[in-house]
């Protein structure tokens, strides 16, 4: 669970703030370029008694002092970032030393067959999906980023197999 000051990357509308444990969270700040989102986002801010900022960049470059997070929180994000291993790697610079990448991701699926529809649908899926590319093996994408997992889960949820096998879990920095 995330703590301390965090960093959520994606925070898009800010529909988790809601699952945030305010007793363990000092601060968040949310880092998505959606204008439009983050309107909305800080409008559900409002009613949440700590402090709440947005940065509206993208994952690749944001413009924060190294090591200043305890926590980075990645939901269902990492599939539309255009260059996920720099924004992982930004997720990497900015934790500080034993801070944890908490993660909820959807992507390709453990069996060969699903892969093949995965990848033969990814480029339609991409455009109707707001940028998602549901074949991106997350497991990988995150130990590219210089992360190791305490905590990986993978399971299918509820929905098309294609677009339904999810990656959740803890990577610490190391």
């Amino acid at each position: 669970m995330a703590y301390g000051r965090v960093l959520e990357i994606g925070i898009g509308s800010g529909l988790n703030f809601d699952f945030y444990d305010f007793d363990k969270v000092s601060e968040i700040v949310g880092v998505d370029p959606a204008v439009n989102s983050v309107a909305i986002a800080k409008s559900r801010a409002s009613k949440y008694q700590s402090k709440i900022s947005f940065v509206e960049t993208t994952a690749e470059s944001i413009d924060l002092e190294s090591s200043s997070f305890d926590s980075v929180v990645i939901g269902y994000s990492l599939c539309t970032i255009p260059d996920p291993i720099k924004a992982l790697n930004e997720a990497y610079r900015l934790l500080k030393p034993n801070g944890s990448l908490f993660f909820m991701e959807h992507g390709l699926a453990p069996e060969p067959n699903i892969q093949k529809w995965q990848n033969r649908i990814a480029p339609f899926w991409k455009k109707i999906g707001g940028g998602c590319n549901l074949n991106r093996d997350m497991e990988a994408l995150i130990l590219s980023g210089g992360f190791k997992f305490k905590d990986l889960n993978k399971k299918y949820i509820k929905g098309p197999k294609i677009a339904s096998y999810l990656y959740y879990g803890e990577a610490p920095k190391v």
